[in-house]
Formats: C-alpha cells, structure tokens, sequence
C-alpha cells in the first residue's frame, strides 16, 4: 500500500494512493484503526502533507563510503546520529525556506524508515516488524553553519528543512534501492542502498536501545556523496526506486 496523507476541502485525511486517485480512509495507519473507505478524490486536487508525523525524527550521518569520503572523514565505527524536531518537517511540493543566517544551503537524498508501532530494545531480527514502511527525505542542511556549532542541531533543525514524502510504501525492501538526485534537472548524486555503512535493521535495533521510537516517528538513514548548494528558485527532486519523487522549492 502507498499511504497518502493530505487535506482536502479543508480536512486532514489519510488514504492509499491507487495510480491519479486516492482512496480516501477513515482512522489513522499509526493507530490501531485505519479503514479504506469507497471514496475517491483526484490526487491532483489534494494538497500532500508530511507522511509521517513524527515526534522526532532519528537521522543517520555518514551512512554512505562516498559521503565519508567527500568530506575525508574516516567510516565511522558506529552510527553518528542526530535529530531534528518535528517543526522541521513540510511535505511534497512545499517551499523549503532559505534563512537569512545561511549563506549555502544543501540538500542530502536519504531513504526514510517509517516506524509502525513503538519500539523499545528490539533486537536486529525482529526490527522490520516495527516497519510501516519506506519514504523519501530531504535531509536539509544549513552547510556554513555546520562547522562553527560543533553540532548539527542548529544547522539542520529549521524549519521546513526535513521534506518527506510524497507517500509512504510498505511494497518495497529498503537493501537495494536506487536513490537520485537533481537540482533543476540535473543530476547531483546517484546511488543505491546496498551501499549504505549500517544496515536498517540495524539502524533500528540501536536507536531503539537508546530512546523509544514512537508510530510516526523515522530513521532517515544517510545520504550519498555529490552533495552541493542550492539558491532561490531552484528546485530540487529526489527519486528512490519505488518510491516516487520528492520535490521542493527553495524560496
């Protein structure tokens, strides 16, 4: 299933994509009810929200041997991890604010795990039962601003600077996906999961024993090398292999 959620006519839904229609439903896929109904909107004439709503969202930095690599970072022994809050998240075809402070802006590709259900201490077989399924994020990043706080939390916790979407699929399996981006058309980085450092059920199994990861809630797992700037107006697309595209504008 491609879970949607979007408002329409001035109500916040969830529904299933099914080609240019979405199946409208009632409840919500992070609880225990959640029911596709008989109603059909176009999917053109709903306005995309953030997939998930996450409490936090958990993001993995230097996943990827080439990303380590741009930066002449060693590959790091275990996972670097870091959060951005919930305020920074927007949806698909949104704006992606430019702040005055920054003075170079870039956008990272990255796989997005969606959790299901809460997971506390899960061990690493067990970890994709906690899985709703996959989308994409736009980790968003603040690039001068990184350096001088000695932390990410600043340089990536804007607001508007973790698009996601524009669905989320439980019909794909994370190991093996083709994830692209562009900034107006051009290509900007190209890889594939199976080069990821840390694994999903990994990611999974250490986050969770260290803080509870509530339904809503995502692992975006790293990016690729091939990371640059952005300006106004440019928009920038990210593709992962069944899984649509993701696109922004920078204002």
């Amino acid at each position: 299933m491609k879970y949607v959620r979007f408002i329409y006519n001035g109500v916040e839904r969830y529904g299933a994509l099914a080609g240019d229609r979405i199946r409208v439903a009632e409840g919500s896929p992070f609880t225990s009810y959640f029911m596709l109904t008989s109603e059909e909107i176009p999917y053109e004439s709903a306005k995309l929200l953030p997939p998930a709503p996450f409490s936090k969202a958990v993001c993995i930095g230097l996943n990827y041997r080439d990303h380590a690599e741009e930066f002449g970072l060693p590959v790091p022994e275990t996972p670097v991890v870091f959060l951005k809050p919930s305020t920074s998240a927007t949806g698909h075809d949104s704006t992606i604010v430019y702040p005055e402070m920054c003075h170079r802006l870039d956008y990272e590709a990255e796989l997005a795990v969606v959790i299901g259900k809460e997971a506390k201490n899960v061990r690493e077989e067990d970890a994709l039962s906690y899985v709703l399924g996959y989308t994409i994020a736009n980790d968003v990043t603040a690039r001068d601003l990184q350096p001088k706080n000695g932390q990410w939390t600043i340089a990536k916790g804007f607001d508007t600077f973790m698009p996601l979407g524009p669905y989320i699929s439980d019909e794909v399996k994370a190991d093996t996906l083709m994830i692209t981006s562009r900034v107006n058309g051009e290509t900007k980085q190209k890889s594939n999961t199976s080069n990821l450092i840390f694994t999903v059920p990994y990611l999974i199994s250490y986050i969770s024993h260290v803080m509870t990861l509530l339904p809503g809630d995502i692992i975006s797992t790293g990016t690729p090398g091939g990371i640059s700037g952005m300006h106004k107006g440019d928009i920038v697309e990210i593709e992962i292999e069944g899984l649509g595209v993701l696109r922004n504008t920078i204002g």
